[in-house]
């Protein structure tokens, strides 16, 4: 082989090598497009539903009372009813406080004890133990199974790499791949 139709094979690589690099780039340039597009539209919904809720809980309500009305019919047939709603939120700080205050006035019946033990891998039949022991002196117990999101992301990733068959759809499990563009 010539050193002139080597040089136009390398040539020809590069050239591919090239196109293909381009296309990736291309691909990443839309990718990061579409990413501040969806944060964009994400805030243009939180400022519309702050913009309903202020309209909604102030405007609206205010408007109405300043007239001496809890309804309004409009033109089309939709209606405005003003009815009152309840929120309400214990900061963590004032937890303790709120609590006693309850207990003291015969309120504690709304709050709710619930008293959890891990357990760890393995220990079904300490579990077991536990629970029937309670279960004797009394006091129900109620069990709540659950595995953790992030283990279960784990332990079928361990899976798949493993190349260990298991059944995907009972797990819900999805297997892709993905690109991670980060931004300056």
């Amino acid at each position: 082989m010539s050193l002139t139709s080597l040089f136009e094979q390398e040539a020809s690589a590069l050239r591919v090598q090239d196109d293909q690099i381009s296309g990736i780039a291309a691909l990443a340039r839309r990718a990061k497009e579409i990413e501040k597009q969806i944060d964009d539209e994400e805030s243009t919904l939180k400022n519309l539903k702050d913009q309903y809720r202020k309209l909604t809980e102030e405007a609206l309500p205010a408007a109405l009372s300043e007239l001496g009305m809890t309804s309004f019919r409009m033109e089309d047939g939709s209606s405005i009813d003003i009815k009152p709603f309840y929120s309400a939120s214990i900061s963590e700080a004032r937890r303790a406080e709120a609590f006693q205050w309850l207990r003291d006035h015969g309120f504690d019946d709304i709050i709710k004890n619930t008293v959890s033990v891990r357990f760890g891998r393995g220990e079904d039949e300490l579990c077991a133990r536990l629970l029937q022991t309670l279960a004797q002196q009394g006091y129900p117990a109620d069990q709540a199974e659950k595995i953790e999101p992030q283990t279960l992301k784990a332990w079928v990733k361990e899976r798949v790499e493993r190349g260990e068959e298991f059944p995907s759809e009972l797990f819900g499990a999805y297997i892709g791949k993905k690109a991670s563009i980060k931004s300056k």
